[in-house]
């Protein structure tokens, strides 16, 4: 469910024309639904009532101020993977001790940071990383609370890139070594293990890979619990789905309720950490045509975003729904649409059924509004685009698009190069 609608021939975000925004803020820009991103969180939170839990939601997905304030207000923890992220949490308004630090290369700079801001849980994934994590701690004279990350290797059935949960990807440790590593951490004098983690990968479409996993971690639980380690919460991560093309992912209730059911008798509050399947939806890319062109039969519409802008096409051979700002009646065409990048593997959509656009015509990028924005970058000397959130019938630009000079800032030409 989505609040990105027609009426009549234009494309509506709630009761904002699009049109109307990309003639003032120009093309292209990513925009994001306030209704939509709240209905999808509060959704996430109904499905699990009934239980202890914490929603922890998951920074990477989609880390602008305003979309971290707005989670931040309706009472969402958050999970991170970077010292970078812990201070847009902390400047958005968001409760450090609501926090869990994810992440396989945690910097000692960053583990102080969260050990001063008072962090929830660090989910440590490697002995070397849990030695560091005490280290730190005894300099400051704090006690770190830490989860393991455990790799229950469950397939997740999902992109390889976005998998995690597999013994031969470079998350976590293996279950069967996880006992002797929460006895190490028991002996630690800086650390406090209360937590066990697991999180098997992302856009997933099945709830079986989540309960394979429960069932193995579940075991653990109970042997470190009869080794007198006091497990308190159960992390199980993120990774639920959503609709990019027909995938049909379970409803977060399907999801919470058979969790639920699974997790009941073990006496922990469950920590969620849902991501894409709260904000993907929520957000689009708008982009303009440039030109239309045809290469021996093949056509192709530039547009002028790219795959700097948004590189899950090329990354992830990933589908987006492309969506007409302006309709119209008449057949479809099959087109590339492609960016200005310097690439072959500059793309938007290959071989796309869609209506014929022509020089000016906007177009929609669907269910970008989760690993959109935040995976962009500066290639080709592009400045990033800016953010709009929308909320009823206003809008408001959340990040300004960047300049050149904002790309050069910090450079410098040494004086035997200057002229």
């Amino acid at each position: 469910m989505h609040h990105f609608k027609y009426r009549g021939d234009q494309l509506y975000c709630e009761d904002v024309s699009i049109r109307e925004v990309a003639e003032k803020v120009g093309t292209p820009f990513y925009l994001y639904s306030r209704a939509t991103l709240e209905r999808h969180y509060l959704a996430f939170e109904k499905a699990l009532k009934g239980t202890s839990h914490r929603i922890c939601y998951s920074v990477k997905a989609n880390s602008n101020l305003a979309v971290l304030a707005l989670f931040a207000r309706l009472g969402s923890g958050f999970d991170i993977v970077s010292g970078g992220e812990l201070a847009r949490v902390l400047k958005s308004g968001g409760d450090p001790s609501k926090v869990v630090f994810s992440g396989v290369g945690k910097g000692t700079e960053e583990i102080g940071a969260a050990l001063e801001a008072g962090i929830l849980l660090f989910n440590v994934e490697s002995l070397p990383e849990l030695r560091e994590i005490d280290r730190v701690a005894g300099l400051l004279g704090k006690r770190a609370p830490v989860a393991f990350r455990v790799n229950p290797d469950v397939d997740p059935r999902t992109h390889p890139y976005i998998s995690t949960g597999l013994k031969q990807n470079k998350f976590g440790i293996p279950i069967e070594e996880a006992v002797e590593a929460y006895r190490l951490a028991r002996d630690l004098p800086h650390v406090e293990p209360l937590g066990v983690d697991c999180h098997i990968g992302s856009q997933l479409t099945e709830i079986a890979p989540f309960l394979a996993a429960v069932e193995k971690v579940k075991g653990l639980i109970e042997t470190l619990r009869k080794e007198g380690i006091a497990i308190r919460y159960f992390d199980l991560g993120g990774g639920l789905g959503i609709n990019y093309d027909e995938e049909e992912p379970p409803h977060p209730t399907e999801y919470g309720r058979a969790l639920i059911r699974h997790t009941q008798d073990l006496d922990c509050t469950m920590i969620f950490e849902p991501g894409r399947v709260i904000v993907g939806n929520a957000g689009i890319l708008v982009t303009r045509v440039r030109y239309t062109k045809e290469n021996l039969g093949r056509k192709f519409i530039i547009v002028d975003a790219g795959m700097n802008d948004l590189v899950r096409p090329s990354l992830y051979q990933a589908y987006h729904r492309i969506q007409a700002v302006e309709r119209k009646i008449t057949e479809n065409i099959t087109a590339d649409v492609v960016g200005p990048i310097c690439e072959s593997g500059d793309f938007l959509a290959q071989e796309r059924e869609i209506q014929p656009y022509e020089q000016g015509d906007l177009m929609a990028v669907m269910s970008v509004g989760g690993y959109g924005f935040v995976m962009s970058s500066n290639y080709n000397t592009r400045p990033r685009v800016p953010e709009i959130l929308v909320t009823e019938d206003r809008y408001f630009v959340v990040r300004k698009r960047e300049t050149a000079e904002d790309l050069m800032r910090g450079e410098s030409i040494p004086p035997f190069l200057q002229r």
